[in-house]
């Protein structure tokens, strides 16, 4: 399991789109002009990406619109190759005077916004949000419904999400390392053709054409956890274009791809604190009701059980240490999600998996017919493209950096250290760097952080605030991953003032 794959909202979980049929048409739009290029000429073709206008259809869903956005493949050769984006909208149900779009994304890399929104965000943003605004959600390059990329099928996938990510031999090491050359080989022959041009800088460009297309002259966009970054890269790109941004779960664009996997860690660790603590209270906690670290050392020795002697499932499938540990992080992002966890430890520690095993699934978007979203496949394809490996040596840096994976978490460390190789492999270089993100010029941007949040550590969001050079800090005190609209009435009005009047809160506010 990559540990960067954990980059996503903990939202309700997403419920299928309907079927996207519609198209787009050029014609005489004066929306802003197509950013700064390298040439007059490039920015000519680029022209007629900016000028289409949307065929909104009719997508299955009540009250929501769906269409495709086209913008080029490589928007270094703009007039060749072209793809469609596929796009959703709920409009803005008033009363009130309409303010624009709403562009929200979920994260990932790789969550489905077109599924989020439908799922979602059009029918659970706060009442007077929806009401002012279009609320919309374009799947970006490489995922879902957007040339999406392909990798394992499923079968394959549940052979590769099974592999132990905890090798104790020379053979589990070179098993490990043979899956993730395996993936990388898949994506490569199946997604060839989109795998170099699915990065976030070119995400973040196609929301600009998305933005003209919209016939918004600044945008608003809600972007949670991997979103934040697709905002904030935005923001870097077209500063003066930048209208209301939320940035909920924020990452750090300054950090290695190795510093994130581990500072990631230890936001799980923190997380896993939080609900062994509040497990030890309950009655019906299997790790035991003595102490955290009691319930924690309990936690792990069911993990070394499960290594040597994988739990029986209601399937063929059996719960080995990857996936028991992928089920107990996936109910890391909500606390809401506890009492679950609760329920299939309990089970799994008495001999059935099942439950335990959903999670996972869950997690990694398993459907019940055994085929998988393309969550994990674009996760690495976008990671992959986005940062340089995080251990180019392979193994043998893997090895040196688990003793500091293990003191940001003794449960989860040497697990993500090792989940953090699979872009070693991967057959296209990277072509972003870990940088500072200022943004100079850029109207007010709130950036949200939750104290307790696992998968994205709260320290990101100081961090991302203080580099943008409008950044605003609002903190939630609390646990789960992300903020808004998740229960606090402190941060919800906070960002609706924002979203509706334009006035941000003022920064170091706290909530919870």
């Amino acid at each position: 399991m990559d540990s960067r794959r954990l980059l996503r909202t903990s939202a309700t979980a997403l419920t299928a789109a309907g079927l996207i049929l519609s198209g787009c048409s050029t014609s005489g739009s004066d929306a802003a002009a197509p950013s700064p290029s390298s040439s007059a000429a490039s920015a000519e073709a680029l022209r007629v990406y900016y000028d289409q206008k949307v065929t909104w259809r009719d997508c299955g869903v009540p009250d929501f619109q769906c269409g495709t956005v086209r913008v080029p493949l490589d928007y270094g050769k703009p007039g060749g190759e072209r793809i469609d984006l596929a796009v959703s909208r709920v409009k803005a149900t008033g009363p009130g005077k309409r303010l624009g779009s709403l562009l929200v994304n979920p994260g990932g890399p790789g969550g489905s916004a077109v599924g989020y929104l439908q799922g979602y965000a059009g029918i659970g943003y706060p009442a007077p949000v929806r009401a002012r605004y279009d609320i919309v959600g374009v799947d970006p390059r490489g995922v879902a419904r957007s040339e999406p990329v392909e990798c394992l099928n499923g079968p394959q996938m549940d052979a590769y999400t099974q592999v132990d990510v905890t090798p104790d031999s020379a053979a589990e090491q070179t098993a490990l390392t043979g899956s993730y050359k395996g993936f990388a080989a898949a994506c490569h022959k199946r997604s060839g053709k989109v795998l170099p041009h699915v990065s976030t800088v070119e995400a973040a460009r196609d929301m600009d054409i998305v933005r003209a297309v919209l016939g918004d002259e600044k945008l608003t966009y809600v972007g949670a956890s991997y979103g934040t970054f697709l905002g904030a890269t935005y923001a870097e790109l077209f500063p003066t274009r930048v209208g209301r941004l939320v940035l909920d779960g924020a990452m750090d664009p300054s950090l290695t791809a190795e510093q994130l996997s581990r500072e990631q860690t230890a936001g799980f660790e923190t997380a896993i604190n939080a609900f062994a603590a509040d497990c030890v209270k309950k009655p019906d906690c299997p790790l035991g009701t003595e102490s955290a670290p009691a319930a924690l050392d309990a936690l792990k020795r069911f993990f070394r059980e499960t290594d040597a002697k994988p739990v029986p499932t209601d399937e063929s499938r059996k719960l080995g240490e990857s996936l028991a540990t992928t089920g107990v992080i996936a109910a890391m992002y909500d606390e809401s999600a506890w009492p679950q966890l609760r329920e299939a430890l309990t089970q799994a520690m008495g001999g059935d998996g099942s439950a335990l095993l959903a999670l996972a699934d869950s997690y990694y978007e398993r459907e019940a017919d055994g085929t998988y979203a393309n969550l994990m496949d674009a996760n690495s394809a976008v990671n992959c493209l986005d940062l340089p490996p995080a251990f180019p040596g392979g193994p043998a840096d893997v090895e040196k950096a688990v003793p500091s994976f293990e003191r940001a978490s003794s449960v989860f460390g040497r697990n993500l250290a090792w989940a953090a190789l699979n872009c070693t492999y991967w057959p296209t270089p990277a072509t972003g760097r870990p940088h500072r993100i200022t943004a100079e010029g850029a109207a007010p941007i709130v950036v949200v952080g939750t104290t307790r949040d696992p998968a994205t550590p709260y320290k990101w969001a100081r961090s991302l605030a203080a580099q943008l050079s409008s950044g605003t800090l609002l903190t939630y005190e609390g646990d789960g991953h992300t903020a808004y609209g998740r229960g606090s009435d402190c941060i919800d009005t906070a960002i609706n003032t924002y979203l509706l009047e334009g006035t941000a809160p003022q920064d170091g506010k706290r909530c919870s």
